[in-house]
């Protein structure tokens, strides 16, 4: 059996630990209910340019554009979001296993841990910009929408895709994925009884719309990340704290029986002597 003092020295430690992961469990709730509010805000801007961008494809005949090409083999890039931290369970695990690439494709990073991963495999890394995904906001998203647009149109990937983590409550949290380019509007499309004329061209609003439509789906899956990232924090946090309170009950009850065994010997021992 351990001494008394290094059991002691050990209940210090895991209530400094507890204390720690408490803090920590308090902190994610609290930012919680704002991640949730974003989620919230971000997925109106999104169905809007989805919505006008099924009515142009829709609305003119004969529509033709290079986002809504018949998807040709080649590169493609892969939009990944994860976390900047760890300690949430497995909430970067669990994503990047739900990622399916090839060789000679591309990663759009987003999130610290998202670079550490790709660092270390054989694959080409559009940018390393991003790498706070806490920091990235709706100016961000525009840029790399931007980007993306620049990159598809000059044939450096034919196909675009993202994978992040959906938030469906504050228990349930599963890795997810969307096609993004290019784009299939004959799923979302709806004829419309009247022709619109589009200047200078339908093609050319279109492709006005695709930046900032790339954006807000980076966006969505920036906000969802985000807390989804906290849910898992905040669930791997609890359950920390609550290992750690068991622990040191443990600690407790083996410290208490030593003491009793050390002053049974003492009486023992006087007994003895006398």
């Amino acid at each position: 059996m351990p001494s008394m003092k290094a059991i002691k020295n050990r209940i210090k430690s895991v209530e400094n630990t507890r204390q720690i992961t408490k803090a920590m469990q308090l902190v994610a709730t609290s930012k919680m209910k704002k991640a949730k509010e974003r989620i919230e805000m971000s997925r109106p801007f999104f169905e809007i340019l989805s919505e006008a961008l099924s009515d142009i494809a829709s609305s003119t005949k004969d529509f033709s554009s290079p986002f809504t090409a018949k998807e040709k083999e080649g590169k493609a890039c892969h939009i990944v979001i994860a976390g900047d931290r760890g300690l949430a369970g497995g909430y970067n695990n669990n994503l990047f296993k739900s990622i399916k690439y090839s060789d000679g494709d591309i990663i759009f990073p987003i999130g610290k841990k998202v670079v550490e991963h790709f660092s270390k495999k054989d694959v080409s890394i559009f940018t390393t910009e991003y790498q706070i995904a806490a920091d990235v906001g709706i100016s961000d998203c525009n840029s790399i929408g931007q980007a993306l647009t620049e990159a598809f149109l000059k044939g450096e990937f034919t196909s675009l895709d993202i994978y992040y983590t959906g938030f469906v409550n504050i228990i349930s949290q599963i890795p997810a994925s969307k096609k993004v380019l290019p784009i299939n509007p004959s799923g979302e499309a709806v004829q419309k009884k009247k022709l619109i004329e589009y200047d200078p061209n339908p093609a050319s609003v279109y492709g006005k719309i695709v930046p900032h439509y790339i954006s807000g789906i980076v966006w969505g899956g920036v906000c969802e990340s985000i807390a989804s990232e906290l849910s898992a924090r905040r669930m791997a946090m609890e359950n920390a704290t609550d290992n750690a309170g068991e622990i040191i009950e443990n600690l407790s009850l083996t410290y208490n029986r030593a003491r009793q065994a050390a002053i049974t010997q003492e009486i023992t021992e006087i007994v003895a002597g006398s």
